[in-house]
């Protein structure tokens, strides 16, 4: 049977890379860092990395490791069952603890990832009596995560207010209504009016949910993310997020809520129930990582500043850069294999970052979507800028 499914799949396949779409892994030899080592799937070498979500750079932080070291020891290396069972120990509920207290919540659960937490949010709370409003633009993992559910499904454009307030106006028939949006999109670096939704759902009474990933850690006064950013973190019902990026940037995800609505996930919530727990070792390092980020705003301010450097450097140089000030600066070039070529010239001259297309991105709108991080020095931004330069000459531009 399979012979004739291998000819199908090497055939999409084909059409992938004949469409400048294929996705290469290249291997990276070293940690994660600033500078890391290509060691296969590009051009081997040391490397400046600018595509990474290691925003604080606290993916090889040394006090992380010494934390993530002395766990192994305490705790082990995986608890080898889901929580209910036998993998909740005191360092998964510490964690849970602080990250309550961090985002100003009641509550929280973790998950294995947060791709896993908002595939367990929408079925447990909402069925065929309930709506659900979703900005267009929203991470894949919450439109899977729609998908998982027996609710109307509604979409307004993106952070269109009055798009919203329309798909609000015509679901009030609706047992109970969740609006829900990323607090920071990941492809256009763009925030949400998270101000406005609050004041929206508190007209026609809905919940508010904010996967908040590209923004706790960095974004807001205390990094608290976009809620905090916005004065509404009183208002956001739900609040999912990671552990993968900001956070140390290892894996693991979480939702954090109301009381009752973490309750009823740790009854009903499938990936929570038919999942490992959350690897010890992370659950620490994690704390350590949340004591960083509490004691000290040097990391979010190098950040911002290497943040402005890029976007005005690069816009000196006639590139052009979605507006905005978060460290997701997408450059963008529109045609796909252009996009694709421009990254590959990139990683020759030392700057590893990637081309997103379709349908990662709409048609046209093909990027390089560069992502700054605390860990980057003054001189590593302008080698940057630098390389795309001298890239773009390469190209014919």
């Amino acid at each position: 049977m399979f012979d004739s499914v291998r000819d199908d799949l090497a055939a999409t396949l084909e059409e992938i890379r004949e469409a400048g779409l294929f996705k290469p892994e290249r291997v990276i030899g070293t940690p994660q860092s600033a500078a890391v080592t290509v060691t296969a799937g590009g051009h081997p070498g040391e490397v400046l990395n600018f595509c990474a979500n290691n925003y604080l750079g606290l993916a090889d932080h040394p006090d992380v490791l010494a934390a993530a070291k002395d766990a192994l020891d305490r705790w082990g290396y995986g608890m080898a069952s889901v929580r209910f069972i036998c993998g909740t120990q005191d360092v998964h509920k510490q964690l849970e603890d602080r990250l309550s207290a961090f985002l100003g919540q009641e509550d929280t659960i973790l998950y294995s990832s947060c791709f896993d937490a908002n595939g367990g949010v929408f079925e447990t709370l909402l069925d065929e009596r309930d709506a659900v409003i979703s900005d267009a633009l929203n991470h894949a993992s919450i439109i899977d995560g729609i998908r998982l559910c027996k609710a109307r499904r509604h979409r307004y454009a993106n952070r269109d207010l009055a798009d919203l307030e329309q798909q609000l106006k015509e679901t009030q028939d609706a047992r109970r209504r969740l609006i829900v949006t990323d607090g920071v999109f990941s492809m256009d670096g763009y925030v949400a009016p998270l101000r406005e939704i609050c004041d929206l759902a508190d007209r026609y009474n809905a919940m508010v949910m904010v996967d908040d990933s590209h923004a706790v850690g960095f974004v807001g006064p205390g990094g608290r993310g976009t809620p905090e950013l916005h004065g509404v973190m009183d208002r956001v019902d739900i609040i999912t997020g990671t552990l993968g990026k900001a956070l140390g940037g290892a894996s693991g995800g979480y939702v954090a809520a109301r009381a009752e609505i973490v309750a009823l996930l740790r009854q009903r919530s499938r990936p929570y129930l038919f999942s490992n727990s959350l690897a010890p070792v992370i659950a620490a390092a994690s704390l350590k990582v949340l004591d960083l980020v509490e004691q000290s705003n040097e990391l979010r301010e190098r950040l911002a500043a290497n943040t402005a450097l890029f976007r005005s450097k690069m816009t000196e140089a006639g590139f052009e850069i979605l507006p905005g000030d978060h460290p997701i600066a997408p450059v963008m070039i529109g045609d796909a294999a252009k996009a694709g070529r421009l990254a590959e010239l990139l990683l020759e001259r030392g700057v590893y970052v990637i081309g997103f297309s379709f349908p990662v991105v709409p048609h046209g709108q093909a990027r390089i979507r560069v992502q700054l991080s605390a860990a980057h020095s003054t001189e590593d931004v302008e080698r940057a800028v630098a390389a795309f330069i001298d890239a773009r000459a390469a190209l014919g531009e």
